[in-house]
């Protein structure tokens, strides 16, 4: 697009995207529908944009921020299957520090509290990658071990402002999980930072789906715990359909469901001992001792044991993120509110 070809509607739109630095599509269509109306001086609604327009001001926004290292990715939403747009910037250096808005102790808060979804809540029985929201406040997350620490308020208001900002989502049961955005703008520095390279075929912290090789934080797993083999919900069904049986592309086991990855890997096995707890109410004392005994070695969330005897938007290649980038990518929005 020359010079010419890029008007006041793609700086309007560059603007919106920026301001807001992550959008579902429909809403990226109002937006582009309100610049519209206003350029055009007539009523637009949103689903008058159409797709193919509303890509090429995508394209455009993209190719004027590239020369600054910044992109525009765009992914699935693990739960709603909403496509997501995000404004991300691709390197870590000192203009990223300098415009950051987050005080050192909330970045080493935010750093404590995604070490507590990937390292603390995601263990190879339990690949929760997410947190209570109880369990954020508590002084361990707060604090660490170091004098660096904030305060609950403090910490109640963070979690409010990295929320609406979208770098996270809160679940209906209380948990607060890493949102589309943050997982497409710390996706490299998640690698680096929890995987281990030097063994890829090992079960490794952060997982991709087999299916559209995005990271995986909700969806299930193989049932084999040592499998590194994981599928998003939403990708299950048309991934089923391409292949001859519901069987493992790995270790070739059959593939049950019921074995699951994110928060409902606590909430399901919570569910089970709750109607476990129920049945057993009504058991004989001499039916309960026989129950006792078949639970002890029950794999948890139904899995066998098997033990032996964003497509991206912008043209060129990410660069690579390091640690300082990824705590300060969740703090350098220009729609942060001052703390």
């Amino acid at each position: 697009m020359t010079e010419n070809q890029y008007t006041d509607g793609n700086r309007a739109f560059l603007q919106a995207i920026m301001a807001r630095g992550a959008f579902t599509l429909s809403e990226g269509k109002s937006m582009l529908a309100a610049i519209l109306s206003v350029q055009e001086e007539k009523r637009v609604d949103a689903n008058e944009v159409s797709q193919e327009m509303f890509d090429s001001y995508i394209a455009a926004a993209a190719d004027a921020v590239s020369c600054f290292e910044y992109e525009i990715h765009s992914t699935q939403h693990q739960v709603t299957k909403n496509r997501i747009y995000a404004f991300v910037n691709s390197v870590s250096d000192a203009l990223t520090q300098i415009a950051t808005v987050r005080t050192p102790d909330e970045l080493l808060y935010i750093r404590r509290l995604i070490d507590a979804m990937f390292e603390t809540n995601n263990t190879k029985r339990k690949e929760v990658m997410a947190i209570r929201s109880m369990q954020a406040l508590e002084s361990k997350i707060r604090k660490g071990t170091s004098e660096k620490s904030i305060t609950q308020a403090e910490a109640e208001k963070l979690l409010t402002i990295l929320e609406r900002e979208k770098w996270l989502e809160r679940s209906s049961e209380g948990f607060y999980s890493l949102a589309p955005r943050a997982l497409i703008e710390l996706r490299s520095w998640l690698v680096d930072t929890y995987n281990d390279s030097e063994d890829l075929d090992a079960w490794q912290k952060v997982k991709f789906c087999e299916a559209c090789k995005e990271i995986v934080t909700v969806g299930e797993r193989c049932s084999d715990l040592d499998c590194i083999i994981r599928l998003h919900n939403i990708c299950e069904a048309a991934y089923w359909r391409s292949r001859p049986s519901r069987t493992c592309p790995k270790c070739k086991l059959e593939w049950k469901g019921g074995n699951f990855v994110g928060e409902k890997a606590v909430t399901s096995l919570e569910e089970n001992l709750r109607q476990k707890g129920r049945g057993l109410k009504r058991t004989r004392p001499s039916q309960l001792d026989e129950t006792n005994d078949d639970n002890d070695n029950e794999p948890e969330q139904g899995q066998e044991d098997v033990r032996p005897g964003s497509k991206r938007i912008a043209r060129r290649e990410s660069s690579p993120t390091s640690e300082t980038h990824a705590e300060l990518s969740l703090s350098s929005d220009g729609n942060a509110e001052d703390d």
